[in-house]
């Protein structure tokens, strides 16, 4: 489905203020950022995994990828992002407000001890996950930077006459990254009032709800998270519930898991959406806060990555097409036109971990369950610091004497794709590499469910 960009209309957001010091749980050298921020896992802000951005959102570090000759030139740039941040989801604004509600009933003392006594509960259900200023920013200015990056790929003239495609999610939040991504590119051009096209595909960018088999064994199975259920209730979450208790001076029984997430939500977004230190980050200090992303982790993990073997094949619809791209670039490159230049797809989280893991990377030695926290503190795993908001995944095909060579970032940063011991691969090594999964990883025949 093709759809024409509509004039970007303002969105008035709800107004909140909230005084808040640089206190115990902040770190001074970096100013008014909660020490716990990097646990946010995929509720956390892209900066906290480029830091100089916090700085400059429009720095690009020019010295991560040196090309192998300077006779090497690049013909086709793939990219795979996340939306950008985001509202909470209806579900959890309702974990939210009933946690404030046990807050506001049994732990004034508390709110008024951190100075919370005024604040408002802002997050309604009818938020729906639903993209904010701060997200079309995370997108502008990616595309800014890309566009430095890559100056003769991302082009005036490619946006101009179409050489620019532009695949997005059906949901709202993917098709408003997308605007703002095109907003970038128009900003770094000097374009106004010009509207481009995007596609709407949800069997290349929500194929996770496609596929019949992970929908059923995985994605609706309790059972596909049996470790994360054994860590909520196992001796670290305990004693995170039983400090949060003391801590409001509640009962112990009222403190579940339900309400440590939202708790710990509260924080992650108000850091998230407004760059606010929130008094409610003091209800967690970085042991806690290593704990609770610990347990988000081991929930993507069993759901969408190693866990199960699903989850990444669930992926082989969008593998295949980024690989039938890059080739047809190359054919293209043969016959000296150029159709597609850059390649733009949004996304969400389940759109890329899947995909990360097909493509082997990431990957720890021992797999994460309920019973090993303690050793995997320096696990590769981490969903905070693969896929925070507005990640990306970018490939990009160069023409070199010796031949086509395949570029990989992650969040702007050299990735290095698995058996490769360059940056800079041979094109035909990659294929060659994964040429089981371009031969045999059929959408149709991973996904259906047995008769």
């Amino acid at each position: 489905m093709i759809c024409k960009i509509p004039r970007v209309i303002a969105l008035a957001y709800l107004s909140f203020s909230l005084t808040c010091c640089v206190g115990e749980n902040a770190d001074p050298l970096l100013g008014d950022i909660p020490l716990i921020a990097t646990h946010f896992g995929t509720k956390g802000r892209y900066e906290e995994v480029n830091t100089y951005l916090i700085n400059d959102p429009l720095a690009v570090n020019e010295t991560l990828i040196r090309l192998p000759s300077s006779e090497c030139s690049a013909i086709h740039l793939l990219t795979v992002i996340r939306h950008g941040t985001r509202d909470p989801t209806n579900k959890n604004a309702k974990k939210m407000t009933d946690f404030y509600n046990l807050v506001l009933s049994n732990a004034s003392n508390w709110l008024q001890k951190v100075g919370l006594s005024q604040w408002k509960m802002w997050y309604t259900e009818d938020m729906d996950g639903r993209l904010v200023e701060k997200g079309r920013m995370d997108h502008t200015n990616l595309a800014m930077r890309l566009a430095k990056s890559f100056p003769t790929l991302v082009t005036e003239h490619n946006l101009r006459n179409g050489h620019i495609k532009f695949v997005t999610s059906s949901t709202h939040r993917c098709i408003n990254s997308t605007i703002a991504f095109q907003r970038g590119l128009k900003k770094s051009f000097g374009i106004e009032g010009e509207d481009y096209d995007y596609e709407v595909n949800d069997a290349l960018m929500r194929f996770f709800e496609k596929c019949d088999r992970f929908v059923v064994e995985v994605d609706k199975n309790k059972s596909a998270v049996v470790q994360l259920e054994h860590f909520l209730s196992g001796p670290e979450m305990k004693r995170i519930y039983e400090k949060m208790a003391d801590r409001l001076q509640v009962p112990y029984p009222a403190i579940t898991a339900d309400m440590a997430e939202a708790a710990f939500y509260l924080c992650a977004y108000e850091f998230a959406i407004k760059t606010i230190n929130s008094p409610w980050c003091q209800l967690f200090d970085d042991v806690d806060a290593q704990v609770m992303e610990y347990a988000g982790d081991l929930k993507h993990y069993w759901k969408k990555s190693y866990g199960h073997e699903i989850n990444s094949k669930s992926s082989c619809v969008l593998f295949r097409d980024l690989f039938n791209r890059l080739d047809q670039a190359a054919n293209d490159r043969r016959s000296g036109k150029v159709y597609e230049a850059v390649t733009v797809q949004v996304g969400h989280a389940e759109t890329l971990i899947p995909l990360l893991t097909l493509l082997g990377l990431f990957k720890d030695v021992d797999p994460l369950t309920s019973t090993n926290f303690a050793t995997q503190t320096g696990r590769v795993f981490r969903s905070g610091r693969i896929v925070p908001y507005a990640s990306n995944l970018v490939l990009v095909l160069y023409d070199c004497p010796e031949g086509l060579r395949l570029e990989t970032r992650l969040n702007e940063q050299p990735l290095m794709l698995p058996k490769m011991d360059t940056h800079l691969p041979l094109f035909e090594d990659v294929k060659r590499n994964y040429a089981k999964l371009l031969q045999g990883c059929d959408q149709k025949a991973v996904c259906d469910l047995p008769e």
